[in-house]
């Protein structure tokens, strides 16, 4: 059975993007069926429409509270069949109530090597540790804060002079490679029945 992936969003879209054109292969376990973005002016809208992928702004500042937010979503991604969901730069914390609704078949992408460096200002969180390399994880999401189980990770060297800007640069093209390989594998996963990880880190430390 082949998913249909809905992918959230709030900014820019750049992982979305990847997820697309991967999802494109003949062999790839999924198809990108629908992306929401908790932002009416989220740039990553754009480029899903270009895509030909249905697109839809869920504004947070429209519901009244958490709730009638994350029923909206909820709402939109039963509308399309939706049955896996990637995070790719939703910039939310989902409730317990709605994380649980999707446990097993919800991922998303985090900008350091867990459990290291977890919430929020993560760039600036590695360069103040003086830590050599940084790099991103893919995880099933849970109700605890980056905290679910690791389906794969990411290794880039952080280099002297760095910036919060810079390393984030170099970490966002790992996450672009990531994502989708790791996204394949938990899906196949599913469909045989067994949760798969994969490590790339010795692939990816050539990252520059």
């Amino acid at each position: 059975m082949t998913a249909r992936i809905g992918v959230l969003i709030s900014g820019r879209g750049s992982n979305m993007a990847a997820l697309i054109e991967a999802a494109k292969a003949e062999d790839f376990p999924g198809s990108i069926e629908l992306v929401l973005s908790s932002h009416d002016d989220a740039g990553g809208l754009a480029l899903a429409q270009t895509a030909g992928v249905p697109s839809k702004a869920v504004p947070r500042h429209a519901y009244k509270d958490k709730s009638a937010f994350e029923a909206a979503l909820s709402a939109e991604l039963e509308r399309a069949d939706i049955n896996f969901v990637c995070l790719a730069g939703f910039m939310r914390v989902l409730s317990g109530d709605f994380v649980t609704q999707w446990t097993g078949r919800i991922l998303n992408i985090h900008p350091s090597l867990l459990p290291l460096f977890r919430g929020l200002n993560v760039h600036e969180q590695v360069l103040e540790a003086g830590v050599t390399v940084s790099g991103c994880t893919v995880h099933l999401v849970t109700p605890d804060l980056d905290e679910g189980p690791i389906i794969g990770q990411a290794v880039v060297p952080v280099k002297p002079g760095d910036t919060p800007d810079t390393l984030a640069a170099r970490v966002q093209k790992a996450e672009h490679l990531l994502y989708p390989i790791a996204l394949k594998s938990c899906l196949e996963g599913a469909i045989s029945g067994e949760r798969q990880s994969l490590q790339l880190n010795e692939i990816l430390l050539s990252l520059r």
